[in-house]
């Protein structure tokens, strides 16, 4: 009975400490938010040569 209380125990404690170490937002961290931000505009990724030659691709196979 104790080496199961041992175990889970020693299972929920890593657990919960990654939890409280992803309350801090870092540099990088708000680095990405400002990407995903720019990408969900579509400001770069709408219509560039990369969807154009994907949608040519899907026009010749037929999808």
């Amino acid at each position: 009975m104790l080496r199961k209380t041992l175990f889970g125990i020693a299972l929920i404690l890593p657990l919960a400490g990654g939890l409280a170490a992803c309350d801090d937002e870092g540099p990088m961290e708000e680095a990405g938010e400002e990407i995903d931000q720019a990408t969900d505009q579509g400001s770069m990724f709408d219509d560039g040569p990369a969807e154009e030659m994907g949608e040519d691709v899907d026009d010749a196979t037929g999808n």
